[in-house]
């Protein structure tokens, strides 16, 4: 299957020039903090004008249909438009650790990537650098980009920017972290976070559909993550049902059990345990009641 970011080359640089508008004053994300980017402001997300990337490898830890026999070629991007207190990579989210790179640089570490077989780029934490993100691609189309892009987000997402990546990203897979406001404004201050996801998670679908697995490996489509949180704070039947009602109920989902207590959480009582198997596996029947049977 034909990556879109070739089958569209035409419209990725007009895409680009509409993305970079939207880069200083800054409206990126819900948050629309309209900072000035450009001229040296940093917004909540910490984010500046330049990319700035953590790591970047052959990832072996990801879904199997995205790591395959090579792994998926993670990109890791520094700040955060969400930060959740609970965060695996609060260092990287929250304190920024990571290196401003040009988008030269970040053209050739995907290329790198694709020259050691990575199945796909995985662009690990985006939503804060897409215009120089898509920069970055078009060097890298013309030097013979031609796997797969995921775009791995944590579902806080503009409508406008999600629109303009139509026709470019492959993969789509949001998290689907909470559904009560009160939950989503107490861990990662956005309290508009479930109701601006049902819009992106609908407009994600409607663009790459449900996921298409070719000889194992993922190819094009919609990968839904879904964190179980302790104490069923993730409220995981309110996500599932809207999953299975509104989106689509052959919807490809990661339930995942690795929560554990990371960066602020030992601040909040009801957070700061690991989940419980039975917790866990509560999750996964009630997706399975629903209808929805393609779990990873």
């Amino acid at each position: 299957m034909i990556p879109l970011y070739i089958k569209n080359r035409n419209e990725v640089r007009e895409k680009e020039k509409r993305l970079k508008k939207l880069l200083s004053p800054c409206q990126l994300c819900p948050r629309k903090c309209r900072v000035k980017r450009l001229k040296g402001e940093r917004g909540f997300c910490g984010g500046g004008e330049k990319v700035t990337v953590s790591s970047y490898f052959p990832h072996f830890g990801e879904e199997a249909c995205l790591v395959g026999k090579y792994g998926s070629g993670t990109i890791f991007f520094s700040h955060c438009n969400l930060k959740c207190v609970f965060c695996q990579n609060y260092e990287i989210s929250h304190r920024g650790e990571g290196k401003e790179v040009s988008p030269q640089d970040l053209a050739e570490m995907m290329l790198y990537l694709q020259k050691l077989g990575c199945h796909n780029i995985n662009l690990v934490t985006p939503t804060h650098f897409v215009p120089q993100i898509i920069t970055a691609l078009i060097i890298a189309l013309e030097e013979g980009l031609k796997i797969p892009l995921v775009y791995n987000c944590g579902g806080y997402e503009s409508e406008e920017v999600i629109d303009l990546l139509e026709g470019i990203m492959d993969i789509y897979m949001p998290d689907t972290k909470f559904s009560s406001s009160l939950i989503s404004e107490r861990f990662a201050s956005a309290p508009d976070y479930f109701e601006n996801l049902k819009i992106i998670l609908k407009k994600m679908h409607q663009q790459v559909g449900d996921l298409v697995i070719e000889n194992g490996i993922a190819q094009r489509g919609l990968l839904i993550r879904h964190l179980v949180m302790p104490n069923a704070l993730a409220e995981t039947k309110e996500i599932m049902e809207f999953i299975a009602q509104e989106v689509s109920s052959n919807s490809y989902i990661n339930i995942m059990s690795q929560y554990r207590p990371c960066g602020e959480a030992y601040c909040f009582p009801e957070i700061n345990r690991a989940i419980t198997q039975e917790e866990f596996f509560r999750a996964k029947e009630i997706a399975l009641s629903l209808g929805l049977n393609r779990l990873d």
